[in-house]
């Protein structure tokens, strides 16, 4: 009897300290929300300013560079936010004006009054700021579910604008059956998907970052990862998320429309893209009518952050072929 007291109170010990490392270790995992301001305070700087929209959303735009120059309007990826063009803007804020802003549910602009972060809302966001300016016409510089939205805008405004430059650009047809890299393939999962609400862990933003780039060894910095981390907790940025991402079976695909965009187009591509597969660019290649693919074999899915230098160079060279 005396035995089994014992083993029973050791079992009891045990479960104890097992519940203890539990609890421990989901309050490491999960992650309160930040707000506006705090971030604010560290993520806006002297050319940020914030605008509210006819639709009611408060836009974090920066506007950049000379402003007696041609505009380029820059439209980030998922998960991303206008800080990832700093390295091409400072590439070429001498030669153009530059005009970035945070996607609705993204950075510094965070959660919109109607809750629609489909790529319908991004577009009609992009039209309201751009709205903002006088602007005859605008080149669109696109990433990723930004480049989709610039072509997106292109179809529905065309005579406004004047060229594309889409970096690894979403709107083809694409395989989701495969495997998506690293921590992308958890919102793929509808149990997964609801949980990001509360448990998304530095090291998984650090993960899903190394996994799309080509040389993440020599591009990826503590300072970058917990930028992504702290924007995407701002308070509403992760139900955002989640309804973006539940939603997307829904968005109309762009790829039987591809034939239909008219402005001269530039096709950037990291050759070591994994979560956009080069195929796609080289497929949208041949369905744009005269655009030009660039492939840049060191690069990921971010080759304007990850190869600005390049990528500046092969931007005005196209522009100049194409606008001036």
């Amino acid at each position: 009897m005396r035995r089994l007291l014992q083993g029973l109170g050791y079992a009891s010990l045990a479960a104890i300290g097992l519940l203890v490392i539990l609890l421990l270790f989901s309050s490491l995992m999960i992650a309160t929300d930040l707000t506006k301001q705090e971030l604010i305070d560290d993520y806006a700087n002297e050319k940020s300013f914030f605008y509210f929209l006819p639709s009611g959303a408060e836009a974090h735009i920066r506007d950049e560079g000379d402003k007696s120059k041609p505009p380029l309007i820059f439209i980030h990826g998922a998960y991303s936010s206008l800080h990832s063009w700093e390295p091409l803007v400072a590439e070429l804020k001498k030669e153009y004006r530059l005009i970035s802003f945070d996607l609705p549910g993204h950075g510094l602009t965070g959660a919109t009054p109607q809750e629609d972060y489909s790529n319908i809302a991004m577009t009609n966001f992009t039209r309201e700021v751009i709205e903002l300016y006088d602007f005859e016409t605008v080149t669109l510089v696109g990433n990723s579910i930004g480049g989709a939205v610039a072509l997106r805008y292109a179809l529905m405004y065309p005579r406004d604008v004047d060229a594309l430059v889409l970096v690894s650009s979403s709107g083809m047809d694409r395989n989701q059956s495969g495997e998506a890299p690293g921590a992308f393939g958890l919102t793929r999962s509808n149990i997964a998907l609801p949980l990001m609400r509360y448990f998304t862990p530095k090291f998984m933003l650090a993960s899903a970052l190394e996994e799309v780039v080509g040389e993440p060894e020599k591009f990826i910095t503590d300072e970058m990862v917990t930028r992504y981390w702290h924007l995407l907790r701002m308070a509403g940025t992760r139900d955002a998320a989640i309804k973006r991402l539940s939603e997307s079976h829904l968005e109309p695909s762009l790829q039987p429309l591809l034939r239909a965009v008219d402005p001269p187009t530039l096709l950037l591509w990291g050759s070591q893209d994994r979560l956009i597969d080069p195929k796609y660019g080289i497929d949208m290649n041949t369905k744009i009518i005269g655009s030009l693919l660039k492939l840049y074999p060191q690069a990921g899915h971010l080759a304007h952050e990850e190869v600005p230098q390049q990528t500046a160079k092969d931007m005005r060279e196209f522009f100049s072929r194409v606008l001036f």
